[in-house]
């Protein structure tokens, strides 16, 4: 018996890289594209931000732009109440904004 995610997410593969969805996957693949092309210097993946109560929020992708921007962004196919609140926690005690694709 084959367990399944129960959002449906499919653990997806990328050379040596492993991603908890297709649709995560997809976007990395888009930000090396944006890399080559000079628009993304570079970019980090599962970034821990630490949120009081020994609890911690793991960005998808921390991308650094070449005109000087920096942006956290988190791939979700289903935003769950908790991700909701730790999201909201996460821009309340630090100056960022995460974008969700």
């Amino acid at each position: 018996m084959t367990l399944r995610h129960k959002y449906r997410a499919e653990p997806t593969t990328r050379g040596n890289l492993r991603f908890d969805s297709k649709k995560e996957a997809a976007y990395y693949d888009d930000l090396v594209l944006r890399v080559d092309a000079g628009e993304v210097l570079f970019f980090l993946r599962q970034t821990r931000v630490d949120l009081p109560g020994n609890t911690r929020y793991l960005v998808d992708f921390l991308e650094f732009h070449t005109d000087g921007t920096v942006h956290f962004v988190d791939v979700k196919g289903v935003e769950t109440e908790v991700f909701r609140l730790k999201k909201r926690q996460v821009e309340d005690l630090y100056p960022i904004t995460i974008e969700v694709v």
